[in-house]
């Protein structure tokens, strides 16, 4: 069954959702949650979509949160320098292309350094307009990103369709008032309004006066 869906402008996740970058997320922070004694599944659970210094702050709520900053922007560095098994989710480049003549914009938690290091690495072009780490005030699942990139590409946000991995991304997205696409196998926990196991299952359909997204 495909699902046809009218939207106006695209937002777009960018780990988990354009490019597979678990085996270095999971590689780095299991690294930086050992010495504090957090269990690795706490770790994974809490991590994905999220800025680092925000997870820092649930994993360890009685720590200063200035040294979560700190630590995060070594994290950052860090996940920037190791790129090794970052893929692109299957579907991701034709997406993009088909995009190209259309509003749309990556919502990352990453910051710009980290999103064009992950991008380069899986062979993805980076959209003209992006909001990242340092765009915004609070992190995903607060709806700020999301919000930000519709006033930029000057659509309401009930016209915009998100693209989204995680718990964190997906509550964002809704959160803003938005429809949202759930990619892979870990987004139907989290009630998306459409789900795709991969960008491969997504065209971008021309119409008389934009576009629309068939789905499935």
């Amino acid at each position: 069954m495909t699902d046809t869906i009218r939207a106006r402008a695209v937002l777009l996740d960018m780990d988990g959702t354009l490019v597979d970058s678990t085996a270095v997320v999971e590689r780095l922070w299991l690294a930086w949650a050992e010495p504090h004694g957090i269990d690795p599944a706490t770790v994974l659970s809490t991590v994905h979509g999220r800025q680092g210094h925000q997870s820092m702050a649930i994993m360890l709520p009685d720590r200063d949160h200035e040294i979560n900053l700190r630590e995060n922007a070594q994290m950052l560095a860090n996940e920037s320098a190791d790129v090794d098994g970052v893929i692109a989710i299957d579907g991701a480049e034709a997406l993009l292309a088909g995009l190209l003549p259309y509003p749309h914009a990556i919502v990352t938690s990453a910051d710009v350094t980290l999103m064009n290091a992950r991008m380069a690495q899986a062979g993805l072009t980076v959209p003209t307009l992006t909001v990242t780490a340092e765009s915004v005030s609070a992190s995903k699942p607060d709806p700020e990103g999301f919000l930000l990139g519709a006033k930029l590409l000057g659509v309401d946000p009930e016209e915009c369709v998100v693209f989204e991995d995680s718990g964190a991304g997906i509550q964002a997205a809704h959160a803003a008032g938005m429809r949202v696409i759930g990619v892979g196998p870990h987004a139907t926990a989290h009630e998306p309004t459409f789900h795709v196991d991969d960008l491969t299952q997504v065209r971008v359909v021309p119409t008389d006066d934009g576009f629309e997204l068939a789905v499935g």
